[in-house]
């Protein structure tokens, strides 16, 4: 099954699509045997901070690393956050690292153009789209801003949380969809992302939570799987609520990189099995074991 088909079915069923990111290359076998173990039907991706900040090294091995250790019965290959504007407010060349992530065989990819103006975002976003479905791949984008991953300081997070900082707007969401036909969209209702540079790197996420009636406005005029970045550290019931409404993919990264590097120094097998298991345990603690059984 094809991961469009997988995303629809997930969608319109309310199952939640986990989505983990490769921080470090020996990272993705224990992802795979996880999901394999716990019979549940998830994405491993990667991302540009991934490779610069982390030990991903690059898209390349990532996809190498995949063919040689990733169930197909159970994984998706996914490049995650590919910017058009970076963290640091650098133009990046996305296509370059579009076209890379299409020829390696990823199943989907996402452009983030969230740092640009809305029109110039939908045509980048077209585009994208555009290369990507003539060969058979899905697209992900972004509408609002998660932050978390510039290096200047963020405001208090209730302060982001009541102002809206950087949340979706619902009628927005709706031409942008109309206008790129992209298939999946990344929107900002409350959740970060984990820092990527500096000392907080290591520190534990700030709590956050999702705005379920601002989410399910959203949802109300998207009808197209949503997708919730930042996804580590928020209850499991507030991701419940959001499945409800629409958040079809979550993207798990801070949680397991830091269970990867707390475990470093005992060895790589130990890191490893650590991986694994803080992977089983966030399949379990949002109950989505099984769910392979359930998209078929």
């Amino acid at each position: 099954m094809k991961i469009s088909d997988v995303m629809k079915i997930a969608y319109k069923k309310h199952i939640l699509i986990p989505a983990f990111n490769v921080a470090y290359l020996p990272m993705l076998k224990p992802i795979s045997d996880a999901l394999c173990e716990c019979n549940c039907t998830g994405i491993i991706e990667v991302s540009r901070p991934d490779i610069i900040n982390f030990g991903a090294k690059s898209i390349e091995a990532v996809a190498l690393e995949f063919e040689k250790n990733a169930d197909l019965r159970y994984c998706f290959l996914h490049l995650d956050h590919v910017p058009v504007i970076d963290e640091n407010y650098q133009a990046i060349d996305w296509q370059k690292l579009i076209k890379t992530g299409i020829e390696l065989g990823f199943d989907s990819v996402m452009i983030d153009g969230s740092r640009l103006a809305f029109e110039q975002n939908i045509k980048i976003t077209r585009t994208t789209v555009k290369m990507a479905h003539q060969k058979g791949v899905c697209v992900e984008a972004e509408l609002g801003s998660v932050l978390g991953h510039e290096k200047e300081k963020l405001p208090p997070y209730e302060e982001i949380f009541e102002k809206k900082i950087g949340f979706t707007e619902p009628e927005k969401a709706k031409i942008f969809i109309e206008e790129t036909t992209v298939d999946w969209l990344s929107v900002s209702a409350g959740s970060i992302h984990g820092a990527i540079s500096g000392a907080a790197k290591d520190r534990k996420k700030p709590s956050a939570r999702i705005d379920i009636d601002h989410l399910a406005k959203i949802n109300e005029k998207a009808k197209i799987p949503l997708v919730l970045h930042g996804g580590s550290g928020i209850s499991p019931q507030c991701i419940k609520e959001a499945v409800k409404n629409g958040i079809t993919k979550i993207n798990i990264g801070t949680e397991i990189r830091q269970a990867y590097q707390k475990a470093l120094k005992s060895g790589k097998n130990f890191a490893q099995e650590n991986v694994k298991k803080a992977v089983k345990k966030i399949l379990e603690t949002y109950q989505i074991c099984n769910s392979a059984e359930l998209l078929k």
